[in-house]
């Protein structure tokens, strides 16, 4: 019976124990061929209504991976639209939602003076199913509806790889 002691041990030592397995978490998120199709597409949606927009698409943890400003585009829509994009990241629903959200509710107020936030139209998150792992954000087109349509666009052309 106790020859096999040593096999076992060693077999047993090679198993994962459960402290080391709760060192290390493994994450979905957005990479930078994904985001810079997301972006592509939000520009060209806003050229065809013949807008000149910026356009910034941020990972899980509201980091930019993209930014991009159309010719014509004003220098603004850069920060408005990487605002937009953290934005929708970080609280996880579109800039509308966020907004609507402020109006509604006295105390969620202050979080509208958070570094980094905004609350207009024009920012949605990017899910795989309910889990947000990212944000897109498009500034300068009239109305934030169009900014919200071209946004929309770019996740729309990479739905398939978000199931």
């Amino acid at each position: 019976m106790f020859k096999y002691a040593p096999v076992v041990a060693l077999a047993a030592s090679l198993l994962p124990s459960p402290v080391s397995s709760q060192g290390l978490v493994t994450v979905r998120d957005i990479s930078y061929d994904m985001a810079l199709v997301m972006a592509t597409t939000a520009i060209e949606r806003c050229r065809s209504q013949g807008f000149k927009i910026g356009v910034s698409v941020v990972d899980r943890g509201g980091h930019v991976l993209v930014t991009l400003r159309d010719h014509g585009a004003a220098h603004h829509t850069v920060e408005l639209a990487q605002r937009k994009a953290y934005t929708s990241r970080v609280f996880r629903q579109t800039t509308r939602a966020f907004s609507q959200r402020l109006l509604d509710s006295p105390i969620s107020r202050g979080l509208g003076t958070t570094s980094g936030v905004i609350a207009t139209l024009g920012g949605l998150p990017v899910k795989l199913g309910d889990e947000a792992i990212g944000g897109i954000g498009v500034s300068g087109a009239p109305g934030g509806e169009n900014d919200e349509a071209c946004a929309q666009a770019g996740i729309d052309k990479v739905a398939e790889q978000l199931r």
